[in-house]
């Protein structure tokens, strides 16, 4: 896996490409020094918290034959001060999922993401705490 990073603008703009030619656009917030022309470094990787933990449950979901209407995720991050840097400390993730689904399998695919599959999840583990819940048809499970 590899990432090559160029820089767009004076500031803090930066293009991003992976090595199948993929791009992603970084950026600063404007009172950071940024121009705002991307996500924040942050920010992906709350990002990658969701989309790693979304292709788990819906990898889950489908191989038990549940018929997903809609998916949808919310994920917010609360960051401590640590020396100069402010990491994770909690991550907090809900999952809205539509659909004939059993709720004991959805539950089930939401903990097997976090407790078992999710790199990026598992990646964040030894300095943050991610808490999810499932609402499943405006239910919460």
């Amino acid at each position: 896996m590899k990432i090559t990073l160029n820089r767009v603008n004076e500031n803090f703009h930066f293009e991003l490409k992976n090595d199948r030619g993929h791009l992603v656009n970084v950026d600063a917030r404007p009172e950071f020094g940024g121009n705002d022309m991307g996500p924040s470094p942050m920010e992906l990787v709350l990002m990658g918290v969701a989309g790693c933990s979304g292709i788990d449950m819906i990898s889950i979901l489908k191989k038990q034959r549940q018929q997903i209407t809609s998916f949808k995720a919310e994920v917010e991050g609360e960051r401590a001060q640590v020396g100069e840097a402010k990491p994770f400390k909690d991550i907090h993730v809900v999952f809205y999922l539509e659909g004939d689904i059993i709720p004991e399998k959805a539950a089930r695919a939401a903990q097997l993401s976090f407790e078992k599959y999710c790199s990026v999840s598992k990646t964040l583990e030894p300095t943050a705490t991610i808490h999810y819940k499932v609402v499943l048809n405006g239910e919460e499970l």
